[in-house]
């Protein structure tokens, strides 16, 4: 169904069609000044030029276009030419009738479904989840949910780092700790152990050793390099450590993305890439695009008009060994065989700007990908501490992710025992639902592209613009309508009728944009769109409950309405906040 804006266009177009101008013109918007009007249409300043009329004049011919028909309860010409508009409350309850009983809640799906492959995530083996893997998780996992309600298929992909220098820096610190493992004998043929020679705890241990040391001793350093390009040619003993780093990782990974509710189609990693680089890179060398400078090969993605300086794309390394780059490419590659996208979306840190306008550019130049194939990078900002800085644990090291998790639900825990509303055996549960309420909405109702300050004690609070907050309003609808239904009643039957009041009307038009803000937050990649229109859906709610009685209503006819209200507007809350990616519990 359309939604309630569209509809207004509609018949905005038609007024302005009928009083001989640009049907165009008619469009509605959404009201700053609440107090004066709900919707305003600025048409007739837009046309004022185009027909040399003053504004007003314009306006007021085309209100009486608008007088004879259902949807407006008011129209007001205010100079020097605006449309103010207030919707009929027969009409606004008859739509709200026809989104209760729409599965989708009035949302249509897109009329141009695309195939999207979304990267994000984007962990590195061998290392635990920190804070930093957190915006990725939590902007893809919403933006995957969103997609798929907007009608297209989305298929998330984890897109694992498991190929680079860290895979080195294991091996070589490995080979300085036991040298006697049979995965360093050159002369072995046998068949491998199927036991790891480390624990995930061990092998997390293992690799900040390594990095450390590599930074202080250049023959490290150098050693590990050659570890991994002989990893990537493919070399015995090293391929069989790299499986044991990636079970017992890949373990450890979904354990931790299953906490945080976020799951993936696709456990793809950047060695899965590797067996389409030779052909890739003989290619590129082949049609002239490829070339050698101070012994890596390289291909010029410049552009005469650059305002900034964009190097090269290496290809690979003067040893033959791959990077980020090449892998990349590779995937592209791979995802063009395997899945034809028309867009691959990914969703890294704004500070890769530069490596994927390079990939992006090599991929096009050479002709990876068609010319109608989106490629599409969104970087978001970094989450950062009180003090402005990127988040940190109090010790001032980088703070694992499972940490901030545990962090987050001690203290939603200790809120919830101290509300008394939850028995203590249902309150660590609860405290774990609510918690990733704080930590996702947190996240999610800032814009993705910007620096955000992650205040534990803001986002736990239930008040304010915060998952708790909203995730209480849910619950408070959801203990009215139990309340109702032990009292013999149905909410969600019966018919909805006109408001009676403007907090009532104020929270049925509220709901009117669900379906056009959850696909705007889509097409624009902008979750907290939908953030900010839960909060004004709860703010709605609770203006209406705290003058509004229900259940002691005697007017049976208008207490149904009351009750399908609120059934509604659960069910939009719910919705939405699926789509961000959590859930809310029975009671808080």
């Amino acid at each position: 169904m359309l939604g309630l804006i569209e509809r207004m266009d509609a018949e905005l177009s038609k007024a302005f069609e009928a009083a001989g101008y640009d049907p165009a013109l008619g469009h509605a918007v959404v009201s700053n000044r609440p107090d004066l009007c709900e919707y305003q249409c600025n048409g007739a300043m837009a046309g004022a030029k185009k027909y040399k009329k003053a504004p007003f004049v314009i306006a007021e011919e085309v209100k009486e276009k608008l007088a004879s028909g259902s949807m407006f309860d008011s129209v007001e010409v205010v100079r020097p030419g605006f449309l103010n508009l207030k919707v009929d409350g027969s009409f606004l309850a008859a739509y709200l009738e026809e989104m209760a009983s729409d599965e989708r809640l009035g949302a249509e799906k897109t009329a141009s479904p695309r195939t999207i492959i979304m990267d994000y995530g984007g962990p590195n083996v061998a290392k635990p989840l920190h804070v930093g893997h957190l915006r990725s998780a939590i902007i893809g996992e919403s933006l995957k949910r969103l997609g798929r309600f907007a009608g297209h298929t989305v298929t998330g992909d984890v897109h694992l780092g498991d190929w680079g220098l860290q895979m080195g820096l294991i091996i070589t610190e490995l080979r300085h700790r036991k040298p006697e493992l049979v995965y360093f004998d050159d002369s072995y043929e046998g068949e491998y152990p199927e036991e790891a020679p480390f624990t995930i705890s061990e092998l997390e241990e293992i690799y900040p050793a390594a990095s450390a040391r590599s930074k202080e001793d250049p023959a490290f350093r150098e050693e590990a390099l050659r570890a991994t390009s002989l990893l990537q040619q493919g070399k015995p003993g090293y391929m069989a450590i790299w499986r044991h780093i990636n079970r017992l990782s890949l373990a450890d990974l979904k354990k931790n993305y299953e906490k945080l509710d976020v799951s993936f189609d696709l456990w793809k990693a950047e060695s899965d890439a590797q067996p389409y680089i030779p052909e890739m890179v003989q290619r590129m060398k082949d049609e002239g695009y490829a070339y050698e400078d101070q012994g890596a090969l390289v291909v010029d993605v410049k552009n005469a008009d650059d305002t900034r300086e964009i190097p090269p794309c290496i290809l690979l390394k003067s040893d033959g060994s791959s990077l980020y780059t090449t892998t990349d490419l590779a995937t592209i590659v791979e995802r063009e065989k395997l899945y034809d996208p028309d867009e691959i979306l990914y969703i890294v840190d704004k500070r890769q700007d530069l490596h994927f306008e390079q990939v992006f550019r090599c991929a096009r130049k050479t002709g990876l990908v068609p010319d109608e194939t989106r490629l599409t990078f969104l970087g978001f900002g970094t989450m950062n501490g009180k003090d402005g800085k990127p988040f940190k644990t109090r010790e001032g090291g980088v703070m694992r992710l499972e940490e901030l998790i545990r962090e987050i639900d001690e203290e939603m825990f200790r809120k919830i025992v101290e509300n008394k509303s939850v028995k203590d055996k249902d309150a660590e549960d609860t405290a774990a639902i609510v918690g990733l309420s704080a930590i996702k909405y947190g996240d999610l109702s800032n814009q993705a592209t910007k620096d955000y300050i992650f205040d534990i004690d803001r986002f736990t609070s239930f008040e304010g613009n915060t998952g708790p907050y909203i995730l209480y309003t849910i619950v408070r609808i959801r203990s009215i309508l139990s309340k109702a239904r032990e009292e013999g009643l149905n909410p969600g039957e019966g018919k909805l009728l006109p408001p009676v009041n403007d907090v009532e009307k104020a929270l049925m038009l509220s709901l009117t944009s669900f379906g056009t803000v959850a696909l705007q937050a889509f097409e624009e990649l902008a979750p907290h769109r939908l953030c900010a229109y839960i909060y004004d859906v709860a703010n709605a709610l609770n203006s209406f409950y705290h003058e509004t009685r229900i259940l002691g209503l005697e007017d049976k006819e208008q207490q149904s309405s009351l009750l399908k209200l609120l059934d509604l507007t659960q069910k939009v809350l719910e919705k939405s906040i699926w789509l961000l990616g959590f859930s809310s519990p029975e009671r808080m």
